[in-house]
């Protein structure tokens, strides 16, 4: 699989942020039981199906619990190798994110990797349609003005998968249970990211 997505030569990385790059502090059914949502619901659609009057003091309060959150992230293991030596091969590197910037600032700073990605190559929810619309993904290949041939997706979850599909980049599932849940989606399933810092 390796050699046919020919990663050693893709120069445009995209990275999902919590669960992917970042160990996730993130307690999502506490943040549901807080907002009022069923135990299943995807928290960015419920509060966006709700009219105004109702979910505006939500929204207010759901970002309070991600900056809440974000303070005690840390960093998923092999990520400043991985980050390195594609920052040293000239590789651009964007981050895609269903979160809200105060937050992305708030995890990267928390994390040290917030050198590695340009303040305009970070995209949150309010930056583009959230994923798994693949608009994130389209902005930063035409501000990169690459071809999604060379561009890869990085995440932990079916969102980001889709979104990279749709905008038919190659897709890394980051699953350290192994499992990888969503095969139509995915072309390379990694455990842990030493095993793509092996084989740069």
């Amino acid at each position: 699989m390796w050699e046919v997505h020919r990663l050693d030569q893709r120069n445009h990385w995209i990275f999902d942020m919590d669960g992917t790059l970042i160990i996730s502090a993130h307690d999502f059914d506490y943040m549901r039981k807080e907002l009022g949502l069923g135990a299943d619901a995807p928290i960015l659609e419920a509060l966006h199906a709700m009219p105004n009057e109702q979910s505006a003091p939500l929204w207010l309060r759901l970002d309070e619990l991600e900056c809440h959150f974000a303070k005690k992230s840390t960093l998923m293991p092999g990520v400043p190798e991985l980050l390195e030596k594609l920052q040293l091969r000239g590789a651009k590197l964007g981050l895609l994110t269903r979160n809200v910037m105060p937050v992305v600032e708030t995890t990267l700073n928390a994390c040290g990797i917030g050198h590695f990605f340009p303040i305009e190559h970070r995209l949150d929810r309010d930056s583009c349609t959230p994923k798994p619309s693949p608009d994130g993904i389209n902005h930063l290949l035409n501000d990169w003005q690459a071809d999604p041939s060379d561009a890869v997706m990085v995440g932990d979850y079916w969102f980001d998968l889709q979104a990279g599909r749709n905008a038919k980049v190659t897709t890394i599932h980051l699953d350290p249970a192994g499992d990888f849940a969503w095969p139509e989606v995915t072309d390379i399933g990694i455990r842990q990211f030493s095993e793509i810092n092996a084989f740069l």
